[in-house]
């Protein structure tokens, strides 16, 4: 009976896959001819279902090298672009037009400040080394500047120093508004006795940008000061940027100047001569200041009066007429380190003479003096001055 049954009806499984699809579990019956339909028909859906999916497939990979293609495109123009734009800059930079010159401003923060001997403009040195025991700590903002980036300078013997001109009276005037400001395109300067020349070709604070270059002997380097002397820079002045000065590149050999530059001591007075009491003023004063002081003695002090006198701080003006007087009424209206008339000085006139009384402001002291026709300088006195006293 299994046997007939196994025989007449049996039916055997297979199982097959078909281009990736899941396995089936076919039920196959033992006649032929049906064996041939059912693969038949099995093999025509699985050829229909794979080329639903190569069709599928070759669109999706059409929308990916249309997309790529697109993004090319995009990157070759941006860069196209930014070509073009960096042609157009420099081009711009080459060739600047006035009116882009107007327009365009460098802002520039102070990087430190000078704590110097000279109080005011007044006797403040017109060129740098003329006064060798002229001190001064340059006192940088330690917000911006690390302590490290000092590190090295004190190899160096000098220095530059660019800085800016604070103490000009049109200085507000000048960067609020410089497309409308003016200069004097002619300066005086002492050494021809009031004669004018180019502003370019001298050394005066009233430029159209007020920023003035200068050298000075690195004395030590403490934290975040440097100690200088050798300066001609007022008391409180900005500091823009310092560097080291380099004999090799910065001294050049067989350099030239405008004949009325090469007298040397064309400005020099004859002599420096202290009265009997000014040491015993000079010490009065130096209990109260001595402590703050950037010297070690008040005979220390005395030799950077007699430098700092030792050449002819007065203005044209006052050379020329100095029996006239021409009372200030504030030193905040003169020029530190001017080639201008003017700039230089405090002339009052003698209340029983008509000799002119001087005056010099270092570390806050009043320096008084006269000086004859013949270039003999007399220093009287030493008093704290008023502004000290307030304070």
């Amino acid at each position: 009976m299994a046997a007939g049954r196994g025989a007449e009806g049996a039916h055997f499984h297979r199982k097959v896959r078909c281009n990736g699809f899941r396995w089936r579990q076919l039920k196959m019956p033992s006649d032929g001819h049906s064996i041939g339909s059912s693969d038949r028909s099995f093999s025509f859906r699985c050829n229909l279902r794979s080329r639903r999916r190569s069709e599928q497939l070759g669109s999706k990979v059409q929308e990916l090298e249309a997309s790529l293609s697109s993004a090319l495109e995009k990157c070759a123009a941006e860069r196209q672009g930014r070509v073009r734009a960096q042609q157009a800059l420099r081009k711009a930079i080459a060739e600047p037009r006035s009116a882009t010159l107007e327009s365009t401003s460098y802002p520039l923060t102070p990087i430190g400040v000078v704590k110097s001997c000279f109080s005011a403009r007044n006797g403040t040195p017109r060129q740098p080394l003329l006064v060798p025991l002229a001190r001064a700590s340059l006192i940088f903002d330690t917000s911006r500047v690390p302590p490290a980036s000092l590190e090295g300078i004190e190899e160096y013997s000098h220095c530059w120093i660019i800085y800016v001109f604070h103490l000009n009276t049109d200085l507000e005037k000048l960067w609020k508004h410089p497309a409308r400001s003016k200069f004097k395109a002619k300066v005086r300067v002492p050494r021809l006795k009031g004669e004018r020349v180019g502003l370019f070709s001298t050394r005066s604070p009233h430029r159209p940008c007020p920023i003035g270059l200068t050298v000075a002997k690195v004395d030590a380097v403490n934290g975040h000061m440097v100690l200088l002397s050798g300066v001609d820079l007022v008391d409180g002045t900005p500091i823009l940027d310092i560097k080291p000065y380099i004999p090799y590149c910065d001294s050049i050999q067989g350099a030239t100047v405008p004949q009325w530059l090469m007298g040397d001591n064309s400005l020099a007075v004859s002599s420096v001569n202290f009265s009997t009491n000014f040491s015993a003023t000079l010490s009065n004063c130096w209990a109260t200041k001595g402590r703050t002081s950037l010297y070690a003695s008040p005979e220390e002090f005395q030799e950077l009066i007699k430098e700092v006198l030792s050449w002819d701080i007065r203005s044209v003006s006052q050379r020329n007429s100095p029996h006239v007087s021409l009372v200030k009424p504030s030193e905040h209206t003169e020029n530190h380190n001017s080639d201008e008339e003017g700039s230089y000085g405090d002339e009052r006139l003698a209340a029983s003479t008509r000799d002119v009384l001087y005056h010099l402001l270092l570390e806050g002291l009043e320096i008084s003096y006269r000086i004859d026709g013949h270039g003999n300088v007399l220093v009287e006195k030493a008093t704290i001055s008023a502004g000290l006293q307030k304070e």
